[in-house]
C-alpha cells in the first residue's frame, strides 16, 4: 500500500541512522553471501514418538530458546495422538478458560440452558458476555436458528482462450453427477451438492459446494476436489494450460462479500426481545439508546468499509473456537455479519446477529483433545450430530456479547469497564 511522502521520508532517516544504507545497498547489488551459515533446522519434524519430542526440546534447550512453559508435561495427550494435527510438536500453550452463563437458547437443534467455556486474556471481555447472557436468558432467551450449511472448494483452469473456458465450463456442468460420484468415494461424511461456475477471460472457476456432515470440513472437500480435478485432467476435452486446487474464490479463511451474500460453513442468525425494565435495571440504559447507537455504529462501519457490521462478533468466536478445537483462522470468515437493533411497538428491544459464515464442527480437526471434548460435552455439543446445535449456540454467544457491548457504548460505560477489569501490569 502506498504512504505519505512524510511517512516514507521518516522511515528512510530513521533507516539511515541504524545502518550505512549505501553499503547496505551494494551489498544486495553484489549478491554478497550471508555473513554467518543459518543455524540447524529443528529436528525430527514428523516424528510424533516421545523420543522425538524429547530430541526436538533439547535441541531448543541448547540453542537457548527452549520456552519454559510451553515444554511442560504432555500430561493425558501424547505426542502419537497429535499425528495429522502439528508438525514440530514441543508441548502446549496455556489460556485462561472462564464460564458465563446460563445462557438460555431456543433453536432448532440447541434447546436449553448452557454453561459456555470461553478462553481469552481479555479482561472485561466474559463479564461482559456473562451480563449480556442473564439479561436475555431473563427475558425468554435467544431464538437460534441454523439456516443453511456448506463449504466450498474452487479450484481454477486456466485456457489458451476465453473461447476454450467457456467451452470447458459447459462440458464440466454436464458432469455434475459424475462429480458427486467421485467425491463420495472419497468420504463418508461429505457429499457435493452443487457446482457454480465463474468465467474470467480464459480463467474458469468451478465453485464445488459441499454438505460435510459434523466436520467443519475444510481438508475434507480438499481431498473431493483434488479427486475431481485429477478426474477432469484426464478425460476433458478441452485440455487447460494448469490448473488450480483452489483459485482463491472460495473465501476459505478470508472475509469475502461472496460469503457475505452467501454463506460458507454454517448460517445462523438469532434474535431476542429485551424488556425495557431489564435494559434499565441491569444494563443501565434505554432501548432507544442502544437502537440510536447500533445505527450510528452501522454508518461508521460503512464508512471503514467493513463487510458487515457488528461490535465484536470476534471476540466470541475466537473464545469459544480455542476452548472447542475449532480452526481459528477461520474466525478471518465467522466473525462477519450484521447486528441489528430496533424498538418495538412495545417499547422493548428486539436484536438480531446474522452470522453467513461459521466454519465449525464437533468431529475431526481439534474436537478430539481432552480439553476440547470438555468444552463440547459442557454444551452437550460432542461428537457427531451436534455441529448444528453447536452453531446455534454460537450465534446466541455472540448476540448475548452484543447486547451488553452496545448498552456500554450506548451509556458511557465502555472504558469504566475496561478500567474495572484490566489487568495489574496495564
Amino acid at each position: 500500500m502506498p504512504q505519505t511522502s512524510e511517512q516514507t521520508l521518516q522511515f528512510l532517516n530513521s533507516l539511515k541512522q541504524e545502518l550505512n544504507i549505501r553499503r547496505f545497498s551494494d551489498k544486495l547489488k553484489n549478491g554478497h553471501a550471508p555473513e554467518k551459515p543459518l543455524p540447524e533446522r529443528v529436528p525430527l519434524g514428523n516424528d510424533h514418538s516421545v523420543q522425538g519430542l524429547e530430541q526436538r526440546r533439547n535441541f531448543l534447550r541448547e540453542a537457548g530458546c527452549c520456552p519454559e512453559h510451553i515444554c511442560t508435561a504432555i500430561d493425558d495427550v501424547q505426542p502419537e495422538d497429535l499425528k495429522g494435527s502439528i508438525e514440530n510438536f514441543i508441548g502446549f500453550t496455556h489460556i485462561p478458560v472462564g464460564v458465563m452463563g446460563p445462557l438460555r437458547v431456543r433453536g432448532l437443534f440447541a434447546d436449553g440452558d448452557y454453561y459456555i467455556p470461553l478462553a481469552t486474556t481479555e479482561g472485561a471481555m466474559i463479564a461482559s458476555y456473562n451480563r449480556g447472557a442473564h439479561v436475555v436468558s431473563r427475558n425468554g432467551g435467544v431464538t437460534s436458528i441454523c439456516i443453511s450449511e456448506s463449504i466450498s472448494r474452487a479450484p481454477a483452469f486456466i485456457f489458451n482462450s476465453v473461447v476454450d473456458a467457456g467451452l470447458f465450463i459447459e462440458w464440466a456442468l454436464s458432469n455434475i453427477e459424475t462429480f458427486k460420484t467421485l467425491a463420495g468415494e472419497t468420504t463418508r461424511h461429505g457429499k457435493l451438492v452443487d457446482v457454480r461456475p465463474a468465467l474470467n477471460s480464459n480463467m474458469a472457476f468451478l465453485i464445488f459446494e459441499y454438505e460435510t456432515g459434523d466436520a467443519s470440513g475444510q481438508n475434507m472437500v480438499t481431498v473431493a476436489t483434488e479427486r475431481i480435478c485429477r478426474w477432469i485432467e484426464k478425460e476433458t476435452p478441452y485440455q487447460p494450460r494448469t490448473w488450480y486446487v483452489e483459485g482463491n474464490l472460495s473465501g476459505d479463511k478470508k472475509a469475502t462479500m461472496l460469503s457475505f451474500l452467501t454463506h460458507r460453513g454454517r448460517k445462523v442468525v438469532a434474535e431476542a426481545v429485551i424488556k425495557r425494565k431489564s435494559i434499565e435495571r441491569f444494563l443501565h440504559t434505554t432501548p432507544e439508546a442502544m437502537a440510536e447507537y447500533c445505527l450510528t455504529s452501522t454508518i461508521g462501519g460503512v464508512q471503514s468499509g467493513s463487510i458487515g457490521v457488528q461490535g465484536h462478533y470476534a471476540n466470541a468466536l475466537a473464545a469459544l473456537f480455542l476452548c472447542c478445537g475449532q480452526d481459528v483462522a477461520c474466525l478471518s470468515e465467522a466473525s462477519v455479519g450484521i447486528t441489528t437493533m430496533q424498538v418495538n411497538d412495545a417499547g422493548d428491544l428486539y436484536v438480531s446477529v446474522s452470522l453467513p459464515n461459521l466454519t465449525v464442527g464437533t468431529v475431526g480437526g481439534g474436537t478430539y483433545l481432552p480439553t476440547a471434548r470438555d468444552c463440547l460435552r459442557m454444551l452437550d455439543c460432542e461428537g457427531s450430530g451436534n455441529a448444528r446445535k453447536f452453531a446455534e449456540i454460537c450465534a446466541a454467544t455472540v448476540l448475548a456479547g452484543e447486547v451488553s457491548i452496545i448498552a456500554a457504548l450506548s451509556c458511557g460505560d465502555f472504558a469504566k469497564a475496561h478500567t474495572t477489569f484490566r489487568h495489574k501490569s496495564e
